[in-house]
């Protein structure tokens, strides 16, 4: 058995990065560092959760996040439930908060939470007495995607305290971006936002975000570029002329990232738009650390459901 950092979490749940202190975030990734140690050998079990329940409660579709909240949940060794609300009681005009209670009575131990409003797992962790983890809501928080950014990065600048991050793309419709913004700001980095007008949110530098509308002034010298998938599923209007147009002024391409730094690095929370936010050069290039992220994604999770365990009951 591991010893237990010194560190905890402040609180039961992760609503979202805001909120965590420096220390917290350096803790979660530390320990997320033994993780990739033990998920790269062939005895991947531990048994932190054994006779914990967790519950994947997504209200969107997701490929990588919940299959990985599933791996690191069984690598910890939980009984893990995948409950596919598209075929569940919400369809049927159940209240989130009634969905809440009939888990809750269930007497889960973690819930891990995808919804498409903004504020809905803050609302339902009100109401249930497990650990709750936000996995993505609406355009608000993705807690974990953020750390396992940090961790990515981590790992390959050896640190993130005055690295220069290019955050480029649909920031307004963008959890990834939001989370990213807080965690990178609170560990010292220069975070810069890259987008079209039509893309940003109002309000965006009171975050700590410097503002480019152009990628070759944005790119410039930044150590990391982090690409967001153009989110058209949540796009009621129309906020690019079309896809053709948006590559050429903002996809990554060799002759961006030329403007940024020799031995920059290149990221994407995924799923790519090949084409359209990115050229397949550059995503499966040497710069690119988009498989890495995956790899860190797990570990990360592990992290997460590890240190949340520790506030339960007879933790």
């Amino acid at each position: 058995m591991h010893a237990a950092p010194a560190f905890t979490l402040s609180g039961r749940h992760l609503i979202g990065i805001e909120g965590l202190s420096a220390s917290e975030i350096s803790g979660l990734l530390d320990l997320a560092e033994e993780f990739v140690e033990l998920n790269r050998q062939i005895e991947k079990k531990r048994t932190t959760l054994r006779g914990r329940t967790q519950i994947n409660l997504f209200f969107e579709a997701s490929t990588r996040t919940q299959s990985s909240f599933e791996i690191a949940g069984k690598r910890l060794g939980a009984d893990v439930m995948n409950m596919s609300v598209a075929s569940s009681s919400v369809k049927k005009g159940e209240t989130l908060i009634d969905t809440a209670i009939t888990l809750n009575a269930m007497h889960p131990d973690i819930l891990v939470v995808r919804h498409h409003a903004s504020g809905a797992v803050a609302l339902l962790a009100r109401k249930v007495d497990c650990c709750v983890v936000n996995a993505g809501d609406g355009a608000h928080e993705h807690p974990t995607q953020a750390l396992l950014d940090a961790l990515t990065i981590r790992r390959n600048k050896g640190t993130i305290q005055g690295l220069t991050v290019a955050i480029c793309g649909d920031v307004l419709h963008s959890r990834v971006a939001r989370s990213n913004i807080l965690l990178l700001n609170t560990l010292g980095a220069k975070v810069r936002v890259v987008a079209p007008s039509t893309l940003l949110p109002s309000g965006i530098e009171t975050m700590g975000a410097e503002v480019f509308r152009t990628m070759e002034a944005g790119l410039d010298g930044a150590d990391i570029v982090m690409m967001l998938r153009l989110q058209r599923e949540r796009m009621a209007g129309s906020f690019i002329p079309s896809v053709k147009e948006y590559f050429h002024y903002f996809g990554l391409d060799e002759a961006k990232l030329r403007r940024a730094a020799p031995d920059a690095l290149v990221m994407h929370p995924g799923p790519m738009n090949r084409g359209v936010e990115i050229d397949s050069a550059i995503a499966d290039g040497a710069q690119s650390l988009i498989r890495e992220q995956v790899e860190m994604g797990v570990a990360v999770r592990m992290a997460v459901l590890d240190i949340l365990a520790r506030k339960l009951p007879n933790a």
